[in-house]
């Protein structure tokens, strides 16, 4: 499956960004797509992901209430609506997309997660 991350740029802390990830139709798993970041010197964490097939979403604790994640209805693109945005959102964000049968609990792990974009650059200035 390619992924295609795009939305990153630079923002003010307390502001707005909406990351997209599209996918390739053709070999898209229609499953779960999630969005990990990773900060330097840090690894990376998981951020969102939403379960396409009954749109079941689960969040870091760090972002609860402030991100959003959704997916369009031919299952094709998922977005990140990033609000009240702090420094410490800073990182490259990557979109991936699991092997189709990822059960609720798993969807937080890297290891569910198959295929990978290229990561887009958040930074967010205070």
């Amino acid at each position: 499956v390619q992924l295609q991350a795009s939305g990153g740029g630079w923002v003010q802390a307390g502001g707005s960004l909406r990351l997209s990830c599209a996918a390739s139709a053709r070999t898209s798993t229609g499953g779960a797509r999630a969005w990990f970041r990773q900060a330097p010197g840090k690894e990376r964490e998981f951020v969102a992901a939403i379960r396409m097939r009954d749109r079941v979403t689960r969040y870091a604790d760090s972002v609860k209430g402030r991100f959003t994640i959704s997916g369009d209805a031919a299952k094709i693109t998922v977005y990140l609506q990033m609000d009240i945005v702090k420094p410490e959102d800073t990182a490259v964000y990557y979109c991936a997309e699991d092997r189709g049968r990822t059960i609720v609990s798993a969807l937080s792990s890297v290891a569910s997660y198959s295929s990978w974009g290229q990561g887009t650059q958040v930074t967010v200035s205070s």
